[in-house]
C-alpha cells in the first residue's frame, strides 16, 4: 500500500532527493505532468488565477476559489501537490482555515507569504510585507492547524526586494523557528544572494525559477551545490502553452485553415486517452443497450 501524498513528499525531502515540481495550473498541465515520474506537483498562483479567472495574480482570487482548484487537482492527480496559498486570505483564523482545507484538498503543502494584502506575484514589483512578527503568528498557527505534521508548511518572505537580503534572512530564521518546514526566499537577485541562503539554514529551502523572472535560472546541479533541496517552475507550463496557442492560432488566423500547420500537436488519440475516454469506451461495451 503507497504511503499517502504527504508523507512521500516528506520522505523524499528527508532522504535528500531533489525535487524539480512542474508549475501547473488547470487539470490539462496537471494530468501532463502527472503521468511524467515528477516527485511532486506545484499550484501556481500566478497560473491558475490566470486560468480559472483570467486575471493577475494580485489577490484578487477568493480562498474559495482557490481551495476549489486544489481539490479538483489533487483529487485527479497521483504526484504529492504543493499549493500556493498566498497570504491565508486574511487573519489568523483564516490562516487556520486556509491550512485545514488545503489539507482536506488533499495538497501534500502549503506555501504562504509575507506579503501585505493584496499580495501580488513575487516577480513583480509593488510587493510590500507584514511585520515579521505577524508572520511569524501565522507560521504558528499553520503549524497548529494541521491534521498531520506530514503536511508541510512552506515559509515565503518578500523582503529581500523592498528590505535587502539580510532582512530576508533574518525573516526566514524566525519563520524556522515558528514551525516551517521549508523555507523559501522569494526573489534573490545573483547566484552569490543564492549561496548566501543555502549556506544560511539546514531545513529545505526551496528555490522559485521563474523564466523572465528575477532570480537566476540555475541547473539541478548548481542549485543542489548553492544548497537548494527543492525547485519549483510556476511559469513554465503557462508560458509554453501560451507560446504555443498563439503560434498555432496566429497560423489558423493568417490561412484560414490548420492544414498547413507546422507546429507539433499532442496526438489527438494520446490526449483522449489522457483525459479517460479508454474508461467511457470500456463502460460503453460492456453496458452497451441492446437495439430492440
Amino acid at each position: 500500500m503507497s504511503l499517502p501524498k504527504p508523507a512521500q513528499l516528506r520522505q523524499t525531502l528527508q532522504r535528500g532527493t531533489f525535487v524539480s515540481a512542474p508549475g501547473v495550473f488547470d487539470l490539462i498541465s496537471a494530468k501532463i505532468a502527472d503521468g511524467m515520474g515528477f516527485s511532486a506537483l506545484y499550484m501556481t498562483g500566478y497560473g491558475t488565477v490566470a486560468s480559472h479567472l483570467g486575471l493577475p495574480d494580485a489577490g484578487l482570487a477568493t480562498y474559495s476559489d482557490m481551495v476549489g482548484r486544489v481539490e479538483r487537482i489533487a483529487a485527479m492527480t497521483r504526484t504529492p501537490l504543493i499549493a500556493d496559498g498566498d497570504t491565508g486570505y486574511g487573519g489568523l483564523l483564516n490562516v487556520r482555515h486556509t491550512v485545514r482545507g488545503y489539507e482536506a484538498a488533499g495538497a501534500a503543502a502549503i506555501q504562504l507569504e509575507d506579503q501585505e494584502f493584496p499580495k501580488k506575484c513575487g516577480h513583480t514589483p509593488g510587493r510590500r510585507v507584514i511585520a515579521a512578527e505577524a508572520m511569524v503568528r501565522k507560521i504558528g498557527v499553520a503549524a497548529e492547524s494541521r491534521r498531520s505534521d506530514d503536511f508541510l508548511i512552506i515559509a515565503r518572505t518578500d523582503a529581500r526586494t523592498s528590505l535587502g537580503l539580510d532582512e530576508a534572512l533574518r525573516r526566514a530564521a524566525l519563520y524556522q523557528k515558528a514551525g516551517a518546514d521549508i523555507l523559501f526566499i522569494e526573489s534573490p537577485e545573483s547566484e552569490v544572494e543564492m549561496a548566501r541562503i543555502g549556506a544560511s539554514f539546514d531545513v529545505p529551502l526551496l528555490a522559485n525559477m521563474v523564466e523572465g523572472g528575477r532570480t537566476p535560472i540555475l541547473s539541478k546541479a548548481r542549485l543542489i551545490e548553492l544548497g537548494y533541496r527543492l525547485a519549483i517552475f510556476p511559469a513554465l507550463g503557462f508560458l509554453a502553452a501560451g507560446e504555443a496557442l498563439r503560434a498555432a492560432y496566429e497560423a489558423l488566423r493568417r490561412d484560414g485553415s490548420s492544414a498547413g500547420l507546422g507546429q507539433p500537436l499532442y496526438p489527438f488519440t494520446d490526449f483522449s486517452r489522457l483525459m479517460g475516454f479508454e474508461e467511457v469506451w470500456a463502460f460503453e461495451r460492456d453496458h452497451a443497450e441492446t437495439q430492440g
